[in-house]
């Protein structure tokens, strides 16, 4: 009796733990599908505006900007880790904080000095128990960053790289390629260099440049255009996060369900077997008592 009692009582606590696993699958399922569709319409948004920037760079060819020179010299980088707040999403935190290592790791082999600023607990738990210091620190975004917030952040930013405080702008994010497919990656996000200019490879494939008239003229319109691309480039990264996050709380939910299903299955036929068991051996013992009394 005994046995069958500790069976019911695991089974019925993998129930509640399964309840709770496809109820955070399902929350993930729906914040995917909205933050999806954000990063997707920022996507098209941000290849756009950087045909334009590359188009205007190549037509304008004399014209030469802070934001597009790539430094000779870097003394100083910006490191930003995007992580997320919340446990439970699989390998999702430990490969952004792998990739975010490896760039440590080149930047003070290069003797750049590090100005390290992190998103999200993970990265922040990580950071401090590597005692690894942090510059800056962001926990207020969620599945739904705002633009604006992520603005504040991209200002500061162009200030300091304009004043020649810091010499390059690096993040370490969930980059977000298909529903099916994201990767652990660090992009460089100042200089814009790479969105200024073109292989001559690229250029050649690309067909003739189009023609612009500028009004009023095209290093008024860069200056206004470049801190916009970037802007909009850190933005997209913290939306590709978010959908990352949620792609991976989702199958971790999920494998999680399909493992307690097959644990309580497992349970069940346990079970069955010690419940036929001590049937049997109560009509053996009724059997043996009746045979007794004869």
């Amino acid at each position: 009796m005994g046995k069958t009692r500790e069976l019911v009582k695991r089974r019925k606590a993998i129930r509640n733990i399964r309840r709770i696993t496809r109820t955070m699958e399902l929350i993930a399922t729906a914040r995917f599908k909205k933050a999806q569709e954000r990063a997707t319409k920022t996507e098209d948004y941000t290849k756009k505006i950087a045909e334009l920037v590359r188009d205007l760079s190549l037509t304008a060819a004399n014209i030469s900007h802070p934001l597009l020179e790539i430094r000779d010299s870097v003394r100083k980088t910006l490191l930003l880790v995007i992580t997320s707040n919340r446990g439970l999403c699989g390998g999702y935190n430990a490969s952004i904080l792998r990739e975010a290592n490896i760039r440590i790791r080149e930047i003070r082999q290069a003797g750049s000095d590090l100005t390290l600023e992190v998103a999200g607990k993970r990265g922040m738990n990580n950071f401090r128990y590597q005692r690894i210091p942090m510059d800056k620190t962001y926990i207020q975004f969620e599945d739904k960053p705002s633009f604006e917030e992520v603005k504040e952040i991209a200002d500061r930013y162009l200030d300091l790289y304009l004043k020649g405080e810091i010499d390059r702008v690096d993040v370490a994010f969930m980059k977000f390629i298909s529903s099916s497919r994201q990767k652990a990656a660090v992009e460089t996000l100042l200089p814009l260099g790479s969105v200024g200019n073109q292989s001559q490879s690229t250029r050649e494939s690309a067909g003739p440049s189009l023609e612009y008239e500028f009004a009023p003229d095209a290093k008024s319109i860069l200056e206004d255009l470049l801190p916009v691309t970037f802007r909009v480039r850190l933005f997209k990264c913290f939306l590709d996060a978010a959908v990352g996050e949620q792609i991976f709380r989702r199958l971790t939910m999920s494998q999680a369900t399909e493992n307690a299903d097959e644990m309580i299955r497992s349970l069940t036929s346990q079970y069955n077997r010690a419940r036929q068991a001590q049937i049997t051996k109560e009509i053996a013992e009724v059997i043996g008592g009746a045979a007794a009394l004869e």
